[in-house]
């Protein structure tokens, strides 16, 4: 049987206002196969890195809207009639509410833009 997935998730931001932030770093940095960086906070909203590879467990987010955008790599998003399939420059808006499991075929790299508030791991 497969080993669930180890998730590192960071929700401190990690970089001010008016501060450069350079995603291949970031990136090369990661040796984890599931990491979530908190980069900056936008108002309410909070965009993130991750670094994906493997499954995430299904769950979802009561009052919160969440927004995928891929940057290399490939994020499969099942739901429970269908599966959404990402691929670089493309992202989708999971409506708060709806189950998910995001999961990474491979190595993918992504950007994700929710509120503040939202815990990553579900409701």
């Amino acid at each position: 049987m497969d080993r669930p997935t180890t998730y590192d998730i960071d929700l401190a931001v990690q970089y001010p206002h008016l501060e450069r932030i350079d995603v291949p770093t970031i990136v090369a940095a990661t040796q984890v196969k599931w990491a979530n960086r908190t980069l900056t906070q936008v108002n309410d909203s909070v965009v993130r890195l991750g670094m994906l590879e493997g499954d995430f467990h299904w769950h979802k987010h009561e009052d919160d809207d969440e927004f995928f955008f891929v940057l290399e790599g490939q994020l499969l998003i099942d739901l429970e009639d269908r599966t959404i399939e990402l691929n670089p420059q493309q992202g989708v808006t999971i409506t708060k509410g709806v189950m998910h499991r995001p999961r990474a075929p491979k190595k993918t790299v992504v950007l994700m833009v929710e509120t503040s508030a939202i815990k990553p791991t579900g409701d």
